[in-house]
């Protein structure tokens, strides 16, 4: 591995490391330091991604009030191709744990960062398959509670 990528990962280390001590103390203003302002967050409970740094900010906030014993276990870093546009960026997996309604969840982050080290793309991953049902329920009512979705009709 050449100086300039190890140089460039240990920096996206250093961004996730940021990102996950924000986390830890449910700290939007520090995330919102980290998110470009085109981020893209890539949900399990949703086809299309969530767009902008506004929006994405906003499902943290939601997030940070549904998960429960939220707590990261451990972490790999690389480089990855980003879903937007296919280019490889260097890249940070987190591995978390967590309970939403009673249910244990076991998850990753992917964070994919720009070349100023912030993070342009993000991808939720969570199992089991109930967990990301209750995951999913939990997070729209969160987000037509704080009115960033409209609500579902009723059909």
């Amino acid at each position: 591995m050449t100086n300039h990528i190890h140089d460039y990962l240990g920096e996206a280390m250093a961004t996730a490391d940021r990102f996950r001590a924000a986390v830890d103390s449910r700290d939007l203003t520090a995330l919102d330091d980290l998110f470009t302002e085109d981020v893209r967050l890539y949900s399990p409970v949703k086809f299309s991604p969530f767009e902008g740094r506004p929006m994405v900010l906003g499902l943290f906030g939601v997030l940070m009030r549904t998960f429960e014993d939220f707590r990261y276990i451990g972490h790999f870093d690389g480089t990855a191709e980003t879903c937007a546009d296919g280019a490889e960026a260097p890249s940070v997996v987190l591995l978390f744990r967590a309970t939403v309604n009673g249910r244990q969840i076991h998850g990753i982050d992917l964070l994919h960062l720009d070349h100023e080290e912030r993070i342009k793309e993000f991808t939720v991953m969570v199992r089991p398959q109930s967990a990301v049902h209750a995951l999913g329920e939990a997070v729209l009512a969160g987000l037509v509670a704080d009115g960033l979705v409209p609500a579902p009709a009723d059909h």
